[in-house]
């Protein structure tokens, strides 16, 4: 079934506790100028924050505020979020608590 509608990145709005995530390319080159053959690409850990959802409602009753803004960016688990794609691209939705640093 075709879709008629594109999806366009900047309408998706992420639930409550969660933040969407631009993940930066893997490196293909080292420190040392030694290209990397395609068959290391490994899941990144870093990415620009593109939208953050509300405050996440914890079992307490508290709430927990996003530990990064609109803009940032991240270091996150390794195995942490979900992938999406988005016209090709590949985005991520990281839970509050998959996100280990924010890069100043």
């Amino acid at each position: 079934m075709a879709n008629s509608t594109i999806l366009d990145i900047s309408k998706i709005k992420p639930a409550a506790g969660y933040l969407l995530v631009e993940p930066v390319e893997a490196q293909k080159k080292t420190a040392a100028g030694i290209y990397l053959p395609e068959s290391h690409d490994e899941k990144p850990q870093e990415g620009k924050v593109l939208a953050v959802g509300p405050d996440e409602l914890t079992d307490a009753g508290g709430k927990r505020t996003a530990p990064a803004a609109k803009g940032a960016m991240v270091i996150y688990k390794k195995w942490g979020g979900n992938e999406v794609k988005v016209q090709d691209k590949e985005y991520q939705f990281l839970k509050f608590d998959d996100v280990l640093a924010v890069i100043s």
